[in-house]
C-alpha cells in the first residue's frame, strides 16, 4: 500500500508507505486487547455482547469471564514517521467469521498469530491459513495470569512450526510487549521477502575446466563412481 507524494513534498522520490499487519488467533485470545494496547488512535472495534444463541458454538473454556466478541474486525494505526504508517487489522476468531480472512489478508506484509497455552489448538486454523498462503507470520504466546508457562521450544514443537517462524512470549495488555511482537514480525517479513524485480542479479561464475590428471595416469576402466543414495522424505506430522 503506497500513496503518491503530495505537491508540498520536497523529496518526490520518497513515497509515503503504509504497511498492513493482521492480528489473528482463536476466540478470546487477546486480539482486540493487543490492537488497543499499541494503537496510537482509539481503535475501531466491532465488539458485540455474547448471547444465548452463540452458546452452542462459542467455547468459553478458559475465558469464562469473556462477555463480548469481535464480529467483523479491529482496526488500529501506528505512525512510525511521516512517510511510514502501520495499519493493524484484527481478525474475528470464531469459525463462522473465517470467510472474512481472505479479504483481510489481501495486501498484508505479515500476521501475528496469538496463542493461549490453555487452548493451544485454537491457533492451528490461523497457522494453517498463513502457511498455506505463504504469508509471513510470528506466533505470539499471550501470557495470561493463570495460564501455564512453557519454553518457546516446547510451544514450537507442540504447534509443529518450522524453525524460521519466530515464537515470542508477550502480554497483549502492555504496549511495549505488543510493540516487540510487531518488530519481530517486520524483521521476519523482511528476511523472507523475495528480492524486488529490479534488484541486480548475481553473475554466474565461470565453470572450472577439467584439469588433466597428475602424471597422465588414466582412470581405471570400469571404476565405479560414488552415487548419492536418495534420502527418505520425513512426513510432517499433522496437527491434531
Amino acid at each position: 500500500m503506497a500513496f503518491a507524494a503530495s505537491e508540498q513534498t520536497d523529496d518526490r522520490s520518497a513515497l509515503p508507505v503504509a504497511l498492513k499487519v493482521l492480528i489473528a488467533g482463536g476466540f478470546g485470545v487477546g486480539k482486540t486487547t493487543l490492537v488497543g494496547s499499541v494503537s496510537e488512535i482509539r481503535p475501531l472495534s466491532t465488539e458485540e455482547a455474547l448471547s444465548a444463541a452463540g452458546t452452542p458454538v462459542d467455547n468459553l473454556t478458559g475465558v469464562e469471564r469473556k462477555s463480548t466478541t469481535t464480529v467483523a474486525l479491529d482496526f488500529g494505526r501506528i505512525t512510525i514517521r511521516d512517510d511510514l504508517t502501520v495499519y493493524l487489522f484484527g481478525t474475528p476468531g470464531q469459525q463462522r467469521f473465517w470467510f472474512m480472512w481472505d479479504e483481510l489478508a489481501s495486501g498484508a506484509i505479515g500476521a501475528v498469530v496469538l496463542a493461549d497455552t490453555r487452548r493451544l489448538a485454537d491457533c492451528f486454523p490461523s497457522v494453517d491459513f498463513f502457511e498455506n498462503r505463504q504469508i509471513p507470520f510470528v506466533l505470539a504466546v499471550n501470557c495470561f495470569d493463570d495460564a501455564p508457562r512453557y519454553r518457546t521450544e516446547d510451544v514450537r514443537s507442540a504447534v509443529d512450526l518450522e524453525e524460521p517462524v519466530p515464537v515470542v512470549m508477550c502480554d497483549a495488555r502492555q504496549r511495549g510487549s505488543s510493540r516487540d511482537v510487531l518488530i519481530a514480525l517486520v524483521e521476519h517479513s523482511l528476511r523472507t521477502m523475495p528480492p524486488p524485480p529490479d534488484a541486480p542479479q548475481a553473475q554466474d561464475e565461470p565453470q572450472a575446466q577439467d584439469e588433466p590428471q597428475a602424471h597422465g595416469t588414466p582412470q581405471a576402466p570400469g571404476e565405479a563412481q560414488p552415487q548419492h543414495e536418495p534420502q527418505p522424505q520425513n512426513g510432517q506430522a499433522p496437527r491434531s
